[in-house]
């Protein structure tokens, strides 16, 4: 335990508290283990790790290492007793964080994972494709602690409003795909919980995959490609319908999640034929999204 000589513990000319500090970017090797799930998510994650807690205004500053002490330790126990999931893991840390700090009330954990998963091209070719895993964790002292799970998903969407010109101009339709522009669309979606309450990763990213007008791919051949094209000219979409389709997959996959899960998705169409992006997005808790879902039934 620090002395209370140390300096952070000084009171100096402070006046206002801090809401976090702490440190960023670490790069850790984490090893996870998800009981029923056999691929690459059983296996070391490389994650960039963030870990804060708050800081009392009579107090000078925080005890840094304090947070990589957690950090190492919790990494080192995942080499030997893998994690059930990098949402698990910031809720431990949150825990051991209020333990190690005494002055503080909240912690914060965010994690980010490189996350490799195997897949099939249109036409059946086995691929590996890539992801973003977002965890986090959130405590506040007495009170229950809130996990963080989610994914970053980059897909395709091929605009309906310009197909629909295309259309009128050219007289062509009868059930052909017809030519719009496209746009390379990233879509995170987020599931925030208590902390006895488990959402798989793997889950979230078919709701976004299916989400897009066609999910992209890291290597094609040409005719995989077109496969790609057709299939998402056939499935045009705005960014507003990726936001959508994920908010009403979640509702009809995730019956038994308690109502009090928050659910945020954004979308982003990075536009090819405008200097600007198109952008959508949707924060509420599952119980919210649940009582809307039902008036599409009572219209």
């Amino acid at each position: 335990m620090a002395l209370k000589c140390d300096v952070q513990y000084r009171k100096g000319d402070t006046w206002s508290k801090l809401t976090k500090v702490g440190v960023t970017g670490v790069r850790k090797p984490v090893v996870v283990r998800r009981e029923g799930v056999n691929n690459a998510l059983n296996g070391a994650l490389n994650c960039s790790i963030d870990i804060f807690v708050d800081l009392p205004a009579e107090q000078k500053g925080s005890h840094l290492s304090r947070n990589v002490e957690v950090l190492n330790v919790i990494v080192n126990e995942s080499i030997k007793a893998p994690v059930s999931g990098l949402e698990n893991m910031a809720s431990d840390m949150c825990k051991k964080l209020l333990v190690h700090h005494e002055y503080a009330q909240t912690a914060n954990v965010s994690i980010e994972a490189e996350y490799f998963r195997e897949s099939r091209t249109p036409l059946g070719r086995e691929t590996l494709e890539i992801y973003k895993l977002i965890a986090g964790g959130s405590a506040v002292r007495g009170e229950k602690i809130r996990k963080t799970i989610g994914a970053e998903v980059i897909g395709m969407t091929a605009c309906p409003c310009a197909q629909q010109t295309v259309s009128e101009v050219t007289g062509c339709g009868g059930g052909i795909p017809v030519m719009s522009h496209n746009q390379r669309n990233i879509c995170t979606a987020l599931f925030t919980m208590d902390d006895d309450v488990d959402v798989e990763a793997d889950g979230i990213i078919d709701i976004v995959q299916d989400a897009f007008s066609s999910p992209t791919y890291e290597l094609l051949k040409r005719d995989d490609e077109g496969q790609v094209v057709i299939n998402a000219h056939t499935n045009p979409r705005f960014v507003e319908d990726v936001v959508r389709n994920v908010l009403e997959s979640v509702v009809e996959k995730y019956e038994a999640l308690p109502g009090s899960v928050e659910i945020t998705v954004k979308s982003e169409s990075e536009e090819s034929i405008h200097k600007h992006n198109a952008f959508a997005e949707r924060t509420a808790t599952i119980g919210e999204l649940r009582e809307e879902y039902k008036k599409k039934f009572t219209r």
